[in-house]
């Protein structure tokens, strides 16, 4: 068998056309936006002061915000983000259950119903958008600290206080930080 035939094996071959396909595939802005997350989380968690990281955390969220799969559904979360400001809530669920329908592999669509639902009381809907959030951006500090925050106020604290010490651990300067229980003692 010559060199070159038992480089190209049947299972190399394959699996380079399944290489190929899947980069023809993924969209360039999307490579793009990860790369640049990268970079925003790498900043995020290296951020010299609170100012720094609060402007890296807005940079952020507005990444994730522009993720929308197309400006239709951006405008749909602006419009429920409006409507969640004047404590329509129901109002902004509504829209939102139209967004998580239509895009499904949007982290900020399921985000942003998470929220609603904390705020309408519905907390085990709640978790359940929060860990789809997860399953699409594990760094999503806000998911992991709202996420927290229901455990927390159901009286799970040591759940609560894990999940909040890993979005601590994306986000140093979170806001939430300050709920986080510091043992009190001498180091040994």
């Amino acid at each position: 068998m010559s060199t070159l035939a038992r480089n190209h094996s049947p299972y190399w071959v394959m699996a380079a056309i399944a290489t190929a396909i899947m980069l023809l595939t993924v969209p360039p802005q999307a490579a793009n936006a990860t790369t640049e997350q990268d970079t925003l989380f790498r900043a995020l968690k290296n951020a010299p002061n609170e100012v720094e990281a609060k402007k890296i955390e807005n940079q952020i969220w507005e990444s994730w915000l522009n993720a929308a799969p197309n400006p239709a559904i951006r405008e749909r979360i602006d419009e429920a983000m409006s409507r969640r400001g004047i404590y329509d809530f129901q109002g902004a669920k509504d829209i939102l259950d139209e967004v998580v329908k239509e895009a499904p592999d949007y982290s900020e669509g399921w985000n942003q119903r998470a929220f609603v639902l904390f705020l309408q009381g519905n907390y085990d809907e709640s978790l359940e958008d929060i860990d789809r959030v997860l399953e699409l951006e594990p760094r999503h500090f806000g998911a992991l600290s709202g996420k927290a925050m229901i455990f927390l106020s159901m009286g799970r604290a040591k759940l609560g206080q894990k999940l909040l010490g890993e979005a601590v651990e994306i986000h140093p300067y979170l806001n939430e930080r300050n709920l986080l229980i510091k043992p009190k003692g001498t180091d040994l």
